[in-house]
């Protein structure tokens, strides 16, 4: 949900520290620059070298998001298709009782 919310802020040209509430880390107060793919966690630098992550796989923000953009759009699609087969059988079935 975190990465969906950057993704929509970024997609409408906002700063990644803009907006209403605080962007950053709660416990040092640093930009979140790299996504913990282990954790689904986004982390500042200080975060990222600490014992917990250090072992984790981590992606710059702005690659994560255009890889999350991509698995979105792909389950989107497939929803679309299933709404349009759906409605081609209601339709179908529609016909057929009248």
């Amino acid at each position: 949900a975190r990465v969906l919310e950057i993704a929509r802020r970024l997609s409408r040209g906002e700063a990644l520290g803009a907006g209403e509430e605080e962007e950053g880390c709660q416990r040092h107060r640093e930009p979140l620059e790299v996504f913990c793919k282990e954790d689904g966690a986004l982390l500042c630098a200080i975060c990222r070298e600490s014992r917990t992550h250090r072992a984790h796989t981590v992606l710059p923000v702005p690659e994560v998001v255009r890889e999350y953009q991509g698995q979105i759009q792909a389950r989107l699609q497939t929803l679309k298709d299933d709404r349009d087969k759906l409605l081609e059988f209601r339709d179908a079935e529609m016909r057929r009782n009248w």
